[in-house]
């Protein structure tokens, strides 16, 4: 017997060469289903979310404790077929307006084109750790009567804006370090150490001023490292991994010698961006300047580094010509989550009640206000899909089709 329901995938336009959304992009994109045979829908839509969680276990002796947490940031949803007796609100949930289609999905090939706007607010970057991530998650979800459901998903890669407003940043940072030898060993050892600057962006230079005065009776060497400290919290718990991001030696200091050094620290361009802006995950990092001394304490100075996303976003990425444009009309700003009561529709749609800035046909996008009634799709004859071109150039998930 064969399956009725051959291939669903998720498809989303690439905004610009790296890739990288950030607060107030357009993420826009297509579904595409194919059929072996007639099916009825109950429910099928596209759902788009941002959320931390971080997850943990402990143990003590025969006693194993988990700890987890979550925060959310949005969840935003269109509807492309929705039960008639669906309420026109869900908890928690952003409904998006957009074209809507009849129950009855014939055999072939269909496309249904999704647009998202990504919230105005203050979100951090997306991040992988061992116990917490932050992931921004396109998923689209089909439903049937007396079947499993069918989905599949995808992620996007995030970065807030840099909104330039980091001159502290910009200042130097200045450390100093004496050691006294007691024991294996006489004299004192001094260091003074400069860094350029608190923040860098990604793929920056970290230079780094060392002046020594070795008038002790040992031998030492300059090292330095760049350490990634990751915090995850769950209620009163905390779980901290630190990551070493650079780790080298500079150079070798006689006894009895003074000496400069200049060290440059190459940042990596997809180095994560600091994180101080989510409650369950902080993501900081740290730079250590020590002298290595065998079998004593080392004197180290340490400075905060935050490292900061790019000030400029890429330019839009036309892509490959052939590319398949979805024809969804614009959507209106959408009201972040959470953020207290939504906005009046007034100041949603300034223009809603002014006729002359109703849209018709032929009218620019830039002047399309759509409808608020149409935030509760209804039932209607499903209209003519695009052809879908298998070889357009897209980014897709990986299917994971319940039949």
């Amino acid at each position: 017997m064969s399956r009725s329901i051959k291939e669903l995938i998720l498809h989303y336009d690439p905004i610009n060469e790296s890739n990288i959304f950030t607060s107030g992009d357009i993420v826009e994109g297509r579904v595409v289903l194919e059929v072996t045979k007639e099916i009825k829908v109950n429910t099928f839509f596209v759902k788009f979310t941002g959320d931390a969680n971080v997850h943990w276990t402990e143990k003590s002796g025969d006693d194993e404790t988990t700890y987890s947490d979550h925060e959310r940031y949005f969840k935003l949803k269109q509807y492309f077929i929705q039960e008639s007796n669906k309420g026109q609100s869900e908890k928690n949930t952003t409904l998006v307006s957009g074209e809507t289609y009849g129950p009855v999905i014939r055999p072939g090939s269909h496309v249904f084109p999704f647009r998202f706007q990504l919230p105005q607010q203050n979100m951090p970057a997306s991040f992988e750790g061992q116990h917490g991530s932050v992931k921004y998650v396109l998923m689209v979800k089909l439903k049937r009567s007396w079947k499993p459901a069918s989905s599949t998903c995808t992620e996007i890669s995030f970065l807030p804006k840099n909104d330039g407003t980091n001159d502290h940043l910009l200042q130097p940072q200045s450390g100093t370090k004496d050691k006294k030898f007691k024991l294996f060993g006489s004299g004192k050892m001094s260091m003074a150490v400069t860094a350029d600057k608190t923040g860098y962006m990604q793929g920056e230079t970290i230079r780094v001023s060392v002046d020594i005065d070795n008038s002790s009776s040992r031998d030492v060497k300059l090292k330095y490292s760049l350490m990634q400290k990751q915090t995850f919290i769950a209620g009163r718990s905390t779980k901290r991994e630190l990551k070493n991001i650079v780790k080298e030696t500079k150079d070798h200091i006689p006894s009895g010698e003074k000496t400069k050094s200049v060290v440059d620290i190459n940042l990596p361009r997809d180095l994560t961006a600091t994180i101080e802006n989510c409650r369950i995950i902080k993501l900081q990092y740290e730079l250590k300047v020590y002298l290595d001394v065998s079998f004593a304490s080392d004197p180290e100075v340490m400075f905060p580094v935050v490292i900061l996303p790019p000030d400029q976003q890429c330019p839009p990425w036309q892509g490959p010509p052939g590319v398949f444009q979805p024809y969804p009309p614009p959507q209106p700003n959408l009201v972040p989550y959470p953020g207290g009561q939504p906005p009046a529709y007034s100041e949603l749609y300034p223009n809603l009640n002014d006729p002359s800035a109703l849209p018709y046909p032929g009218a620019a996008a830039g002047h399309f206000y759509p409808n608020p009634n149409a935030m509760v799709p209804v039932f209607c004859p499903t209209p003519s899909a695009p052809v879908y071109d298998p070889n357009q150039s897209t980014t897709k998930s990986s299917p994971n089709v319940t039949y």
